[in-house]
């Protein structure tokens, strides 16, 4: 894949859709649907963009197949998240804001500043590889930290796992895992499975027991401890 280059500024309407694909599918494909919603666009509107996308080079839209980046399009696209996690991590570093706060402020910075201001961030930071919320920040060259890590929604009882990234954006559900100290980082046991419910209770080191409701336990990535605790 490209570096993340030089190149000509896009608009901010193109770079939301390039970065929503990205997030939704990485180098597969998602549905118009898919985009849809994520952007919360009428999906006439999404398949026109899309076509105007395709047009620039930027994506490869098939009807009712569905649309993935080409390889300028996810230079792009990586591009941008870097620089957003990056004014992300600055924004918690330097400014004193709250994990919940840095999303929407991190979305308006991003595209009003240039590469070399983004290059003096990661220098300034010390050219972190994840954002406060455990997202990998890709490099300056468009290369990306390998994860492997599963849903908490996915684990088993008795298991040992470490909180490695969130994937929440909404405030409401930050600020209540923030407050619960439920962030990357944090060692827990999965105490029960509801698998009716899909209630995931999780016990952390201080004893603090969590139960998580199926939408917020799959958002929470986490890495297998080594072993298994006492049952």
């Amino acid at each position: 894949m490209e570096g993340i280059g030089k190149s000509k500024p896009l608009s901010t309407s193109v770079g939301d859709y390039l970065k929503a694909i990205w997030e939704l599918a990485g180098s597969g494909k998602v549905t118009t649907t898919g985009v849809s919603e994520r952007l919360s666009v009428a999906p006439g509107s999404v398949t026109r963009m899309l076509g105007r996308l395709q047009g620039m080079g930027l994506v490869r839209h098939e009807p009712y197949r569905g649309v993935s980046l080409t390889e300028r399009g996810e230079a792009e696209a990586l591009k941008l998240l870097r620089r957003h996690r990056l004014i992300e991590a600055f924004l918690i570093e330097y400014l004193g804001y709250g994990w919940e706060e840095v999303h929407e402020e991190a979305e308006r910075l991003e595209h009003a500043v240039s590469d070399g201001f983004t290059e003096r961030l990661a220098e300034l930071l010390g050219h972190p590889d994840r954002d406060p919320h455990g997202s990998p920040i890709p490099g300056k060259d468009g290369t990306l930290v390998p994860e492997d890590l599963v849903p908490l929604s996915e684990v088993a009882v008795g298991d040992l796992v470490r909180i490695a990234r969130i994937r929440r954006e909404d405030a409401e559900a930050l600020a209540y895992l923030g407050g619960h100290d439920l962030v990357p980082g944090r060692l827990l046991k999965v105490k029960e499975v509801r698998d009716v419910a899909g209630v995931v209770t999780v016990e952390g080191e201080d004893e603090s027991v969590h139960p998580l409701g199926e939408p917020l336990a799959r958002s929470i990535l986490v890495q297998r401890a080594s072993g298994r605790g006492a049952e």
